[in-house]
Parts: structure tokens; C-alpha cells; sequence
């Protein structure tokens, strides 16, 4: 699922809101603000597009802004794309830059209208520069190998649960045999 500022539906709805701020929670994105050092427990994607972005190593200088946030199956977030219309002059691109490689900073939590988030990315201009770029390439590639990721998931957990079932049914059959009297044992022999 693809929440873009850019669908034309100004207005997420509340249940993609829910979905969004439960999954930015379970995500386990930091939080490190200045207005703001406590976890907040409630994220708002509207005012998470568009916010601007900067490096761990430079927080006074934005490269960018959020263009995207991008949700797995699980509704959890993989990655936000940001659009980096001042990084190292390249002029505008849009990077993925995976949950783990960046923090939100909040400010104002107080008062919705004045709601405001920032994207510190924990990771070099050069860095950033190497991340994958935001293309149809990329999405179909990416999306491809989720798919895979689960079909194997899925053949593992289906593999274990087939072991599981076989172990557990030997062990039922050697109990079940250990526990009759010694004169029912001769005759099933």
C-alpha cells in the first residue's frame, strides 16, 4: 500500500490514518524531538508528506522533503522516499530510504494546526546518493521480491509445521505403546 501526496485525495482517510500511526509505532521509528523527547504513541501521514528532511550530520541544512511513505503487506512501514531537491546539487530525485536509516523529530504535538515533523536520516549526503531511486523499476523489483520473500516465508513455516505434525505423531505412537500392559504389546507385534 502507497499513501503519495500527489493521489489527489488531499484527505487520508481515518482508517489510513489508524493504519499509518499504528504502523509508524510498530515500526519502531525513534522519535527526538526538541519540542517533544517522549514517544508520542500517534503519527499523522499528512504532516509526515511534505516534511522537511535533514542529515544526522548537518540538522540545520533540509536536503529535502517526505514525497512518500511506503507500507509493507503488514501495513508497517518500509521506507519513506524523500525528494532531494538541495542534496550535492544534483537537482531534484527521489531516494527510498529504508525504516532504520532515519528518525522523526515532532513539534507542536499540542495543537493539530500547528503539527509539524521533521526527517533526520541517519546517513551521509554520499550515502543517500547510493540509496535505491524512487523509480518504476524499483517499485515493480521491490514489490517482486516481497512477494518472493513471503512465498518462502510461507514454504518454511508450511515445511516446519509438516515436521512438527510427523514428530508429534511419532511421539503419540511410542506413548501410546509404552502405556499398554505388556500382554497387549505381544499381540499388536
Amino acid at each position: 500500500m502507497l499513501l503519495n501526496k500527489n493521489s489527489g485525495n488531499k484527505a487520508p482517510s481515518k482508517a489510513r490514518l489508524s493504519t499509518l500511526a499504528a504502523a509508524l509505532l510498530a515500526a519502531g521509528m525513534s522519535l527526538a524531538a526538541t519540542a517533544q523527547a517522549d514517544l508520542q504513541g500517534l503519527y499523522s501521514a499528512d504532516e509526515l508528506l511534505d516534511a522537511d528532511v535533514y542529515t544526522s550530520a548537518d540538522g540545520s541544512k533540509s536536503i529535502g522533503e517526505v514525497e512518500d511513505i511506503l507500507l509493507d503487506d503488514n501495513m508497517q512501514v518500509h521506507a519513506v522516499v524523500i525528494e532531494t531537491g538541495n542534496l550535492l546539487d544534483l537537482g531534484e530525485k527521489q531516494y527510498v530510504i529504508e525504516t532504520g536509516n532515519f528518525s522523526v523529530e515532532t513539534m507542536n504535538s499540542n495543537n493539530l494546526d500547528d503539527l509539524e515533523y521533521r526527517i533526520v536520516v541517519n546517513l551521509n549526503e554520499q550515502d543517500i546518493t547510493e540509496q535505491p531511486a524512487y523509480t518504476d523499476t524499483w517499485w515493480n523489483d521491490a514489490r517482486k521480491r516481497a512477494q518472493n520473500a513471503w512465498e518462502k516465508t510461507k514454504e518454511g513455516a508450511s515445511s516446519a509445521w509438516d515436521n512438527t505434525r510427523e514428530a508429534t505423531a511419532d511421539v503419540l505412537e511410542r506413548a501410546e505403546e509404552a502405556l499398554k500392559p505388556s500382554g497387549d504389546k505381544a499381540e499388536t507385534k
